[in-house]
């Protein structure tokens, strides 16, 4: 059964798209939510996505810098997903704030933004800036896939305020950074692309983040492994149809995001 992260509506059917996940701090309407990543800086034109089917908006990744993309960019294809290295190419957590602001004010929706740092006093800084925003109700805290438990948990630490945190988990961490967030406070986690290596166009060993429907058994281990630890989890990996989101609530998720879907003409209808 789904464990959930809070109480399900009343007089409503328990589909996949009708249960509540709040958080502390935090609802979503539907467990149905976005990756960060897979649909911009703000909500996409309109009737690209019924904002009313979606639980949350998630930010693509934002740093206090801007940041170009990695020289050596490129997607490489295996059976059953892809490897993309991109760099997290964002134009500067400012220029951001300037040019979507005012739409996340109107979104009609929690805006969850994601942010990257290098250090604990960036993050800060930026959580501190986002504080009193109209629209914006979290953030999302991306981790380096190499962080130590410590370092989470100050990372963690520095992003407590006004805001809900999300602390963004690589999935093969789940068990080892888990409980120095619990420590640090942290009640709500989520997955994020898990990493791995391909042999390029150049036959040069590229690095970068996966996605695709074979993720899905790995998302799965690491949903329950999160369960497990009592930390309310949000899924994400592998999913690519309605299935993919019960088996994750399932497993003991208490939303599910989308990623690499939406760029394949995903249609939250088909759910």
């Amino acid at each position: 059964m789904n464990r959930g992260c809070g109480e399900k509506e009343i007089g409503r059917s328990a589909s996949f798209e009708d249960e509540v996940s709040p958080a502390p701090g935090l609802e979503f309407s539907t467990p149905l939510l976005n990756a960060a990543g897979s649909l911009g800086f703000s909500l996409p034109g309109r009737g690209a996505v019924d904002p009313d089917r979606l639980g949350a908006f998630f930010t693509n990744p934002v740093s206090l810098a801007p940041r170009r993309p990695a020289e050596n960019r490129c997607l490489v294809p295996f059976p059953g997903g892809f490897l993309l290295h991109t760099g997290l190419p964002n134009p500067g957590f400012r220029s951001v704030l300037r040019a979507h602001a005012f739409r996340w004010a109107r979104m009609g929706m929690p805006v969850i933004v994601h942010l990257i740092a290098s250090q604990p006093e960036e993050l800060a800084r930026m959580v501190r800036r986002l504080e009193g925003l109209e629209g914006v109700s979290g953030i999302e805290v991306g981790l380096h896939p190499e962080i130590s438990p410590d370092q989470a948990a100050r990372f963690y630490q520095a992003a407590r305020g006004e805001l809900a945190v999300i602390a963004s988990l690589p999935p093969d961490r789940v068990v080892d950074l888990g409980p120095a967030l619990q420590r640090a406070g942290a009640g709500l986690v989520s997955l994020a692309a898990p990493r791995g290596a391909l042999p390029g166009p150049e036959g040069r060993l590229i690095h970068g983040r996966l996605y695709g429907p074979a993720l899905l058994p790995g998302a799965l281990q690491a949903v329950a492994a999160a369960a497990g630890l009592g930390l309310r989890v949000i899924g994400s990996g592998g999913v690519y149809a309605g299935q993919d989101g019960r088996e994750m609530l399932s497993a003991g998720a208490c939303a599910v995001q989308v990623d690499a879907a939406w760029w394949k003409g995903f249609e939250i209808e088909d759910w």
